[in-house]
């Protein structure tokens, strides 16, 4: 195993889902505010999922979206 080879590609990945997710929050949260589902000063729960099943890994972060 190459340390270096697999820390460049844990990098890659992550930084593909932050980009990608950030995207799709934005892009939702301003579906919901122009048609009025939201107002600005909610928050919301949120959960992502890390599965690598090759690895046996499946673990969830919780946090929070909150827009103040």
């Amino acid at each position: 195993m190459n340390d270096e080879t697999l820390n460049m590609s844990i990098r890659k990945f992550l930084k593909t889902v932050g980009i990608a997710s950030q995207r799709e929050i934005e892009h939702a949260v301003s579906l919901a505010t122009a048609s009025g589902l939201v107002n600005d000063t909610e928050s919301f729960p949120a959960k992502m999922t890390l599965d690598i099943p090759g690895l046996q890994l499946n673990v969830v972060f919780d946090g929070e979206i909150r827009f103040e």
